[in-house]
C-alpha cells in the first residue's frame, strides 16, 4: 500500500520513506558540520521512487554543496552559504570569519498521516562572531508520492524574520560583481552524472535561462551504476513575486550544467533584496522528483494537474 513513513533518528537526521516501495526518499540531516561549511540543515540523499539518487554530497570542488539546503551567500558581508567568500577584484577567497550558520533550534512537528509527511522547523541564523541575525520558521511537505507514474514532491516554505537593528540585505556574488554567479538561496546540486543535462523551462531550454524569470524550471540526467535518467522540477509559488520587503522582488533562476548539475531560484541574482528591521521574508517552493526525463508538456501537465 502506497504510504509515507518518517523515521527520527534524534541529533541528527529525519528519513523519509515511501512504504510500497520501500524508497527512502530523503534524509533530512541537522547535525552541526564543518563549521568552514556553514553548518546548516540538508536533504541528502534525495531518491526517485526507483532508487536512484538524485543529490550530491560534499563533492571535491565545493565540499559545501550538499544536497538541497537553503542558503545565503552574501549577507551583509557574511557567508552563510559555506566555503570561499567571493571578494569583488580578488576573486574567491579564504575568509574563515565571514562564515556563519544556520543552526536548528528544534521542531514544532515530525508527521506523517500516510499520504503526506511534514517536517516543521526552528533555525537561528547567525554569522562567525555567533549574534543571532535572523529566526527561520521552515516548514517541509512530502506529498503526491505516485509509484505508478514514478514521481514525488515536496514542498518548502521558509519565512526568515530579521531580528538585528538594522536591514538585512540579501546578495550575491553577482550583486558583488561576479557575472552569472546569482546563486542564493534554496540551491540544489545535483549528482556528477549529471553533468551536461538538458534544462527546460516553460518558454525555453538550455544554460541560457541563467538569470532569466520563469514559474518553473526541469533538469534531466543520467545516473551512473543504473539505467535511466531522472528529472528534477522546480517551482517557486505565485506569491514568492510579491512578497518581502520593498515590494516586488522576482526570483531569477541560477542554473549549470557544466562544470556540475546545480538548479537556484535566486533571491538576489541581480539585485540585492533588503529586509527591514522585524520583516519577515516568505518563500514557498516546490521540487517535483521523477523518473525518466520529462518533457515540457508533461512537466506542464503534471504541475496544472497539481495546483498551488
Amino acid at each position: 500500500m502506497t504510504g509515507l513513513r518518517i523515521v527520527h533518528a534524534h541529533g541528527d537526521r529525519i528519513t523519509v520513506t515511501e512504504t510500497a516501495t520501500g524508497v527512502d526518499l530523503f534524509s533530512y540531516v541537522y547535525r552541526p558540520e564543518s563549521a568552514w561549511e556553514a553548518p546548516k540543515p540538508y536533504l541528502h540523499p534525495v531518491r526517485t521512487l526507483a532508487g536512484a539518487v538524485v543529490t550530491d554530497y560534499r563533492p571535491n570542488d565545493h565540499r559545501w554543496h550538499k544536497g538541497l539546503q537553503m542558503t545565503a551567500s552574501h549577507l551583509c558581508g557574511q557567508n552563510l552559504w559555506g566555503g570561499n567568500t567571493y571578494v569583488h577584484g580578488e576573486g574567491y577567497l579564504a575568509l574563515p570569519e565571514r562564515v556563519g550558520s544556520m543552526a536548528h533550534d528544534g521542531f514544532d512537528g515530525i508527521a506523517s498521516d500516510g499520504s503526506r509527511a511534514v517536517i516543521a522547523e526552528r533555525l537561528t541564523w547567525r554569522p562567525y562572531s555567533g549574534e543571532r541575525w535572523a529566526d527561520e520558521v521552515r516548514r517541509i511537505e512530502v506529498h503526491d508520492a505516485d509509484p505508478a507514474a514514478g514521481s514525488w514532491a515536496l514542498t518548502w516554505r521558509s519565512a526568515v524574520t530579521n531580528r538585528r537593528d538594522e536591514p538585512l540585505l540579501f546578495g550575491s556574488p553577482t550583486t558583488a560583481g561576479r557575472e552569472m554567479a546569482g546563486y542564493t538561496g534554496l540551491f540544489w546540486r545535483g549528482p556528477r552524472s549529471f553533468r551536461g543535462g538538458r534544462v527546460l523551462g516553460p518558454d525555453g531550454a538550455g544554460p541560457s535561462l541563467m538569470g532569466e524569470q520563469a514559474a518553473w524550471l526541469a533538469y534531466s540526467g543520467e545516473h551512473d551504476g543504473l539505467d535511466g535518467h531522472a528529472t528534477l522540477v522546480f517551482a517557486h509559488a505565485p506569491e514568492n513575486d510579491h512578497t518581502g520587503a520593498g515590494g516586488t522582488h522576482p526570483a531569477h533562476w541560477f542554473v549549470r550544467n557544466e562544470p556540475f548539475a546545480a538548479v537556484a531560484p535566486s533571491w538576489a541574482f541581480h539585485d540585492e533584496l533588503e529586509l527591514a528591521p522585524g520583516a519577515t521574508l516568505t518563500r514557498r517552493y516546490r521540487v517535483v522528483v521523477a523518473d525518466g526525463a520529462l518533457e515540457r508538456e508533461e512537466i506542464a501537465e503534471y504541475l496544472e494537474r497539481h495546483p498551488w
